[in-house]
This record gives C-alpha cells, sequence and structure tokens, in this order.
C-alpha cells in the first residue's frame, strides 16, 4: 500500500443495479477526466455528464461525472466519481480502463475510509461507526451507527480525557513545584476529580454492552414440553420453513436461531429441544442446551400445548406465556396469549409483544460508551490505571497513572497508539469504502 497511489473502487458493490458509482482518490485523480472523456475536469461539486472510452477510443459508457478537489472530499483528497451504468460489463470495462492508467490502483478493503482517517476527516471511533452504518439491518443499529459517525461517542471519551488531564495536571504540579507554594490538598482534588469518572466508568463495564443486543438481536428463546409447538411458531414467526416440523417428540435436537426484524428492531428468535426426561443421549444433550440457552435469553416464551398443558420446572417467574393450538380448543386459559402456530391466529399480538420488549431493553438501555471490544478493553485499563493512581504511595507512581488512564481513551478516537490497531479495523470495510 503506497500512500501516494491514485485508488479507485466501485463503492456502490459489483452486481447488477441501475446505478453503479466508480470512486477515485488521490493526488491526480482529475487526470482521469482527459484520460477516458479528453476533456478538462468539471467545476468543483456539480455533475457533468460525459462519455467515457478506453484507451483504443471505444465508448465505454455516458457516465454523470462529479470532481471534488482536495480537502473538501470525502478522504480529504482529490477525488473523482464516475456514476456509470450498473451492468457488469460496463463497470469492468471502466475498472479495466482506470487500471491501465498510470499511477492507479485498485483500492483495498477500507483504503477510502483509512485515507480519510489520515487525514482528519474524521476520527477512528466515527470510522468505525461508518462501518456499522453499512452493516446496519434495523433502524435501531442505524441509529447508533449515526450516531457514533456523528462523533456522539467521540465527544463523550474527549470529555473524561479532559477530567483525566486536569487531574493529570494536579498531580504533576506536586512534583513539578514541590519546593515553592503550591494550593494546598492538591491530592484531594484529583482524587475527587477521577472518582465520579471511575465510578461511572465501572458500572457501565459491569452491564452487557448495548452493542450486542443490535449486533446479535434482543434474544428470545422459545421452551416447552416436546410437541408443544415451539418449531412450529418459530416458522410462523419467521414466515418460513426455518426448523423440522413432526409429530415425533423430541424431533429438536439441537438450538435453531432466527433472524427477525420487528419495527425497526433486531430480534434473535431460539428455538429449543423440547424439556423432559429421557434416556435417548443425544436428546439429552439437546435439553442441556436448552436450558444453557435459557441463561442467556433476554425474553422466555413458554410454549404451552392449550390442549395437553404441562408445568415446566424451574423457569423464571417474568416469562410470557403462549398458549398454542387454540384452534384445537377455543378455550382461552385465561392467562398469557392464545394463539395457533398453525393457523396465525394470536401471532399479531405476540409479536406486539416482542417488539414492545425489545424496544424497552434497546432504547431504555443508557447510550453506549463503548460499541467494540476494543473500546471496552481501553475502558477496563483506564479503570484500573485509575483504581492504582487512587492508591499509589508516590505522587509520581499516581502522576504516571493518570497519563496511562488518559492514553488509553485517547486510543479509541485515535488519538494515541492507534497503528496497530488500523489494519484490523479497516479490513473489515467492504472495498470501495
Amino acid at each position: 500500500m503506497t500512500a501516494g497511489d491514485i485508488i479507485f473502487a466501485c463503492a456502490s458493490g459489483i452486481g447488477r443495479s441501475g446505478v453503479a458509482v466508480i470512486r477515485i482518490s488521490g493526488s491526480g485523480s482529475s487526470s482521469v477526466f482527459q484520460a477516458l472523456t479528453g476533456s478538462p475536469p468539471p467545476k468543483p461539486r456539480q455533475a457533468s455528464l460525459r462519455m467515457l472510452y478506453t484507451k483504443d477510443k471505444e465508448l465505454l459508457d455516458k457516465a454523470l461525472t462529479i470532481y471534488f478537489p482536495a480537502p473538501r472530499s470525502f478522504t480529504g483528497e482529490e477525488t473523482v466519481e464516475l456514476h456509470i451504468h450498473g451492468g457488469p460489463a460496463v463497470i469492468n470495462g471502466v475498472l479495466s480502463a482506470l487500471a491501465g492508467l498510470q499511477g492507479f490502483r485498485p483500492a483495498e478493503a477500507g483504503e477510502f475510509t483509512r485515507r480519510a482517517y489520515r487525514n482528519g476527516k474524521m476520527d477512528l471511533a466515527e470510522a468505525e461507526g461508518l462501518g456499522d452504518l453499512i452493516t446496519a439491518d434495523t433502524a435501531a443499529g442505524r441509529r447508533q451507527a449515526i450516531w457514533q459517525m456523528q462523533g456522539g461517542l467521540t465527544a463523550k471519551h474527549a470529555e473524561w480525557r479532559e477530567c483525566l488531564i486536569s487531574a493529570s495536571a494536579l498531580a504533576e504540579a506536586e512534583l513539578d513545584f514541590s519546593d515553592e507554594p503550591v494550593p494546598e490538598d492538591l491530592e484531594g482534588r484529583w482524587k475527587a476529580e477521577i472518582f465520579e469518572l471511575k465510578e461511572t466508568l465501572t458500572q457501565y463495564l459491569r452491564e452487557p454492552p448495548i452493542t450486542e443486543r443490535l449486533n446479535d438481536g434482543f434474544r428470545v428463546v422459545l421452551v416447552g414440553a416436546p410437541n408443544a409447538g415451539k418449531s412450529s411458531l418459530l416458522n410462523a414467526l419467521a414466515r418460513r420453513e426455518a426448523a423440522i416440523v413432526t409429530d415425533i417428540p423430541g424431533t429438536t435436537r439441537d438450538v435453531l436461531e432466527v433472524r427477525l426484524d420487528l419495527d425497526g428492531y433486531p430480534v434473535t428468535v431460539v428455538d429449543t429441544a423440547g424439556l423432559r426426561e429421557t434416556a435417548d443421549p443425544i436428546e439429552q444433550e439437546g435439553v442441556r442446551r436448552a436450558y444453557d440457552a435459557q441463561s442467556l435469553a433476554d425474553l422466555i416464551i413458554e410454549v404451552q400445548d392449550i390442549t395437553s398443558p404441562s408445568k415446566i420446572p424451574n423457569l423464571p417467574e417474568n416469562r410470557l406465556i403462549f398458549h398454542n393450538k387454540l384452534d384445537l380448543l377455543s378455550k382461552h386459559p385465561g392467562n398469557g396469549i392464545a394463539g395457533s402456530a398453525k393457523t396465525g391466529e394470536g401471532l399479531k399480538f405476540l409479536e406486539l409483544e416482542l417488539t414492545k420488549a425489545a424496544k424497552t431493553a434497546i432504547e431504555g438501555a443508557p447510550q453506549p460508551l463503548a460499541t467494540r471490544y476494543r473500546h471496552r478493553a481501553a475502558l477496563e485499563e483506564a479503570v484500573t490505571a485509575m483504581s492504582r493512581a487512587s492508591e499509589a504511595p508516590a505522587p509520581e507512581l499516581a502522576a504516571e497513572d493518570l497519563r496511562l488512564a488518559s492514553r488509553a481513551l485517547g486510543r479509541i478516537a485515535g488519538v494515541v497508539d492507534v497503528e496497530d490497531v488500523l489494519d484490523r479495523i479497516f479490513s473489515s470495510f467492504c472495498i470501495g469504502k
């Protein structure tokens, strides 16, 4: 990878579409106009319709072109966008023509965003927010990603880092001016400043991160006796045949998951083996996994066969009961939700309850202080350093630990010491971004 290269890629993805966008970035990108159109660049940030040709003057396409001079572009570099027709032959033809130009090369995964970071167009946390926005598949995930991409996470971490820098200044004042008059009780002042911050981060780190719910979905586990209709209910919620359904008890032997989007909230519904005593070692393993799945659930739905209800032991009280097979016995039991996975009766009400539960769990959670494992690791490192500083036997040790805590927070936004994580972060981006 050479920083001075002119890079290009299809930023809209490969495949048939009405329009595809070819992005080109680097000093000298505007030379593409003379090379492919035989004319100079259009006015900055104004769309211009141009004919694109190969070096042999073969017509490639009629394209809408836009020129972005540095630094007012996504990457901060001179950038060109070619909006072409989205057929594979057109895309490949334009990419081949670009590859034949001196100094041009295909972009690597995430290289445009990496250049934007290098050129100060966004910090590291904002770049990760952009990556999350690209992969977001629900409205809740989109909102979270936009908040981070627009600097929400960075602003919060900068506030904490400023607190640590202030505390460090007080701690170092005792060292730098030890032979001169200084305000009294400097140690007490900086310890008071970091106490609240340390408590805030400590409490947050005890809670499961909200991004796990955004990425993995609000987790709903279906439990019940064999043949209660758990797999049928899973299929009904998924609107497809996700699980095998038979009249033979014990058909489900493993944990099966289906991802749903309920009114913009990610929900993962988990089907499990029927809970019963059995001598079959394979079914025993399925039952064990069913109990393990319960321990990870945000919500448990107990599926009861309304025609022959059975009590399942050791289930939590805060569960939702779905009385299935109402089509066989038109009598509501009086508690929980009654319906039929076969006919769809009652499913709309069940989905509304799941949506409300997911919304409460996701929107009711505090604003995330970390959206990546590396963020949490940095916060944990900062808390540990602050704890050491509070108990340090000498002021110079306390001052050093406060600096380490500040650096840990700085790494989240990419202020310090991030070279070792750049490749890992940007390699997860798609080509063209």
